[in-house]
């Protein structure tokens, strides 16, 4: 199941997220969910992992288990690279062992004091805020983007955690339109606003932490995970599904891409598990009831400045 794209490249609707993946894992958790079908791999430069992403394609290549074509492979430009955009691109792709990326993200709408190619810093200044670079617009990051698209390089871009308020800036200075808007969205953060403005305007929605962060974030930022939530325990047990396949159902009913991320093949089996059921319009209703306006990425505990303020 695909979601055709404002260029008519096609995205397969769930993903899966390497996010705080290393070494060994990342090649086990490739291969294995290339098995069970996913097509779709969401990656960034500031993941540290692209390398160990790379090996794992390579191989998957290699052996026949699947073809570069049947792959959608997003990777993210970072904060500290804006003024680097070209230099970037071809870092990752040399990083990925591949000859060209289906999207290209800019991560943050923030520029940041250039650390090296590809070092994908968050330096600080004195006051222990991140040091922004004000001398880089990101509309001269995007036209940087765009380049790449007329290069061959990319075959789509887009942007994330860009607000509405950016994301309307973008689609203003934009020859070539961003095919996608990746965000924070979940049962506790539904961003409806932003979801519609974004789908009005030709922009897919990539839900990333879809399943409102889970143990990750509670453990990073001491959020409060969607999951626990009893409207979805009820939903769980009257689907007979699990209450991860209820959310990520949501969110693929939304049209908006799911990139769940997991280590545990159990749970990669199960995140996949998504396209033999259908939430009825009243159980939709009832989760639609139950946001809370929550957002439990929280990348200000690192940087000293909250972006979102």
């Amino acid at each position: 199941m695909a979601i055709t794209l404002n260029n008519g490249f096609k995205m397969p609707v769930v993903g899966l997220g390497v996010w705080r993946m290393e070494g060994k894992d990342v090649r086990d958790l490739i291969i294995n969910s290339i098995k069970l079908g996913y097509r779709h791999f969401d990656c960034a430069a500031d993941y540290k992992n692209e390398a160990e992403v790379g090996e794992a394609l390579s191989e998957a290549f290699k052996t026949g288990l699947v073809k570069r074509e049947d792959l959608f492979i997003t990777t993210k430009l970072w904060n500290s690279d804006h003024g680097h955009v070209l230099e970037a691109c071809k870092d990752s792709l040399k990083k990925l062992q591949l000859e060209y990326l289906d999207l290209y993200l800019v991560h943050f709408p923030v520029a940041v004091k250039h650390t090296g190619v590809g070092q994908t810093g968050s330096p600080l200044d004195k006051d222990g805020v991140l040091d922004i670079d004000t001398t880089i617009s990101l509309e001269t990051t995007w036209h940087a983007m765009e380049d790449l698209v007329s290069k061959g390089l990319v075959r789509s871009i887009g942007i994330s955690n860009y607000d509405i308020f950016l994301t309307r800036d973008c689609l203003a200075y934009s020859k070539v339109k961003p095919a996608v808007n990746q965000i924070e969205t979940h049962p506790y953060f539904q961003r409806d606003c932003l979801v519609k403005f974004c789908q009005k305007h030709g922009i897919c929605v990539t839900a990333h932490t879809p399943l409102g962060g889970a143990a990750a974030n509670t453990e990073w930022f001491g959020t409060v995970s969607c999951l626990d939530d009893p409207v979805f325990k009820a939903l769980a047990e009257k689907y007979k599904k699990t209450v991860a396949q209820i959310v990520l159902r949501w969110g693929i009913q939304r049209n908006t891409v799911v990139i769940p991320k997991t280590s545990k093949f159990e749970r990669l089996k199960e995140n996949f598990e998504v396209f033999d059921f259908e939430l009825a319009e009243e159980d939709m209703d009832k989760i639609k009831a139950i946001d809370r306006k929550y957002r439990t990425n929280q990348p200000a505990k690192f940087w000293g400045i909250d972006l979102y303020a």
